[in-house]
């Protein structure tokens, strides 16, 4: 099997020209081709397919096999991947993924894709929909009891459902620990990506990040999405734009509530292209 590993902000993901190569079995690939040890290392596996919807259908799982509706830095990666390789020559392409259909700009510079914008869509804060089990329609900075402590959360589906809670220091944050106690709670019938957030300033947050199915990554797209959605629904930011630092870089996240669209733009890069037997 072809492939061409690749990141965004540190969120790394095995990359298939699934046009071209048939891949059976892809969330047992999936697992074989994540492992750091034994694989080639990745935070899961992105196939890149044909589409009726759209101008390409990206299909993402994750590390533990399981597959994933929507990747923010995967799909950034997708719009640099099929301009890279010349399976486009257009710079706004449509993807279709499990959550709709993504708009994506693309920043072309000496003839490579450098950046991508991505229209992300609408946030989801209706309960059922993400889905979390509440009392109330929406769960906004409410307590959650978690492992004995409570933490004020607001659950946010941006394709993924999501958790984020602001406290007051990430960065000695034993995160392997409690990232697997917000995963599995009783509360996220799906289970569920948990952001922990520290607030910088009055437009900038600091995010890490626990993602169902892959465990601590360096960057997640819907999730910081989600963070600065969050941040600015409870006005812990002004405006309506956010700078998301996280382990692996900085996303810009702009939500219109006008429209109700989320527009993420970040970087995307290619590591390196390679065969592996499957």
């Amino acid at each position: 099997m072809k492939f061409t590993k690749m990141h965004g902000c540190g969120n790394d993901y095995v990359y298939v020209n699934a046009i071209d190569q048939k891949v059976e079995d892809p969330a047992k690939i999936a697992v074989m081709v994540s492992d750091r040890h034994f694989g080639i290392g990745s935070d899961g596996l992105i196939l890149i397919k044909a589409s009726d919807k759209a101008d390409f259908e990206m299909q993402m799982f994750n590390a533990d096999g399981s597959e994933g509706a929507m990747c923010g830095n995967g799909i950034r990666c997708v719009g640099k991947y099929v301009y890279d390789f010349g399976l486009t020559d257009k710079t706004q392409i449509k993807v279709n993924t499990k959550s709709g259909v993504k708009i994506l700009d693309l920043k072309v510079e000496e003839g490579k894709v450098s950046a991508v914008r991505v229209n992300m869509g609408e946030p989801v804060f209706e309960a059922e929909k993400i889905p979390v089990i509440s009392r109330t329609p929406q769960v906004i900075d409410l307590p959650l009891t978690v492992d004995g402590a409570i933490y004020r959360c607001t659950a946010v589906s941006m394709g993924n459902p999501h958790c984020v809670t602001f406290i007051g220091n990430v960065d000695n944050l034993e995160i392997d620990k409690i990232g697997p106690k917000f995963e599995n709670h009783t509360a996220f019938p799906d289970r569920v990506n948990t952001e922990f957030i520290k607030l910088i300033d009055d437009h900038t947050i600091q995010m890490r990040v626990w993602e169902r199915g892959s465990g601590e990554t360096l960057a997640c797209g819907t999730g910081a999405c989600a963070s600065a959605v969050a941040a600015i629904l409870t006005e812990k930011v002004k405006g309506n734009k956010v700078t998301v630092k996280l382990l692996g870089g900085t996303l810009e996240i702009e939500w219109d509530r006008e429209s109700n669209q989320v527009y993420l733009m970040g970087p995307a890069t290619t590591v390196f292209n390679g065969e592996i037997d499957i």
